[in-house]
């Protein structure tokens, strides 16, 4: 007989800020038997598949798609687009910047950081001037985190493109969209992104395991002059295969689920999908905004236009753990919520609204955490998860 403690019943919330919920009809999809990739059968789902995440990312250039999470999309950006030796500047917003930054300096690039303050966000007037400054064009490229998933800060990329376009500086664009595309508005052709990151596990509603980069004209010229070693990830190769991507074999379930998701997303319209969490996002912040009181947690992120409606970071009274009331909110409500990474393990916990969420889900989430406030003796004032309700039902 198992000693080992029943598991609380009812279904598993799962309010990390990724990988996410994977919609039923998904999962439906993907259960399949194996098919060969080169089969007719396979090239339309394919096809319709690709379209779709053009669709979301709304552009009509380049795609390459790769076995791998988002840091394998990473180093496919950079080592496509680099010669060693080469200087980028990346945007400081949390953890993810800071570990993008680590990469391509490993790639022996040389890597300029914009300092920001984690709650608050870079200073764009500052970036133009940089770029201003630098009149020789040393700078290859631009590094953005669109949404810092460790933080809860969203950068705004038309005031960063508007901060290069003033400046008249010729530098790449490159953003990561893992956890905004689909949740965020995200615009690459019209914002003049030149390389997007993205991942399968967040707004796309998918497993982990599969990634890729949307990429202008302009960083493809660029990746023609580009010396850093690479081959599982290089385009060049990638170009002569019949899907325009994967150097080897395709998951090819993953993209029965990716064309479903993407119909998913097609039949709520991008608008819709949008509003919705931005809907989920504010009822949020509006509870944490009440348990702030006597004292109690506070959102981290302090710039109210930049907070993040993928997911929202909760600083933690001094003196108090984020990891003790993650375990209580797991062991008795069956609710997951995220923890602090890099410098702020121990200082917050997240909680994640993007993807397949509706508001009974949220709702939910934020009772369980209320619920655990009070049973680990934080501090914090009551009526949080009220003020959600009476904020959706207003909206």
């Amino acid at each position: 007989m198992s000693t080992s403690p029943a598991r609380p019943r009812g279904r598993h919330f799962f309010a990390n800020p990724g990988p996410t919920n994977i919609p039923d009809s998904v999962l439906r999809a993907m259960d399949r038997p194996t098919i060969d990739f080169n089969d007719g059968d396979f090239a339309p789902v394919y096809q319709q598949a690709v379209e779709g995440v053009k669709f979301v990312l709304q552009t009509k250039q380049h795609l390459f798609m790769y076995n791998a999470s988002g840091h394998g999309a990473w180093e496919a950006s950079l080592t496509n687009l680099f010669s060693p030796g080469e200087r980028i500047v990346v945007l400081e917003s949390g953890y993810f910047s800071e570990e993008w930054g680590a990469m391509a300096a490993a790639h022996g690039l040389v890597v300029e950081k914009l300092a920001a303050d984690w709650r608050v966000g870079a200073d764009l007037g500052k970036l133009q001037a940089m770029l201003q400054a630098d009149s020789g064009h040393a700078i290859r490229a631009i590094c953005v985190v669109h949404n810092e998933t460790a933080t809860g800060m969203m950068i705004p990329l038309d005031q960063v493109r508007a901060a290069m376009d003033a400046a008249g500086h010729p530098a790449l664009l490159l953003v990561d969209t893992i956890s905004s595309l689909g949740s965020l508005d995200f615009r690459m052709d019209e914002w003049q992104i030149d390389c997007v990151v993205g991942g399968s596990q967040k707004g796309l509603m998918l497993p982990t395991g599969m990634s890729f980069t949307g990429v202008s004209e302009k960083a493809m010229a660029a990746h023609r002059k580009a010396t850093l070693k690479r081959f599982y990830f290089d385009w060049t190769l990638m170009e002569k295969r019949p899907q325009k991507s994967f150097i080897g074999t395709l998951p090819v379930n993953m993209f029965y689920g990716l064309r479903e998701s993407v119909r998913l997303i097609e039949e709520e319209t991008l608008p819709a999908l949008f509003a919705r969490h931005h809907r989920l996002a504010e009822a949020t912040r509006r509870a944490v905004q009440v348990w702030a009181a006597n004292h109690g947690p506070q959102l981290y992120c302090t710039t109210p236009a930049r907070a993040s409606n993928s997911v929202t970071a909760v600083l933690m009274p001094e003196g108090h753990d984020p990891e003790a009331l993650r375990r209580i909110v797991r062991q008795r409500f069956n609710v997951s919520l995220g923890g602090g990474l890099g410098a702020l393990g121990g200082k917050i916990f997240r909680i994640g609204h993007l993807g397949d969420l509706n508001e009974p889900m949220i709702l939910g989430t934020l009772g369980a955490v209320e619920m655990g406030l009070r049973l680990a003796g934080i501090p914090h004032g009551r009526g949080g998860v009220e003020a959600a309700m009476d904020y959706l039902a207003a909206a």
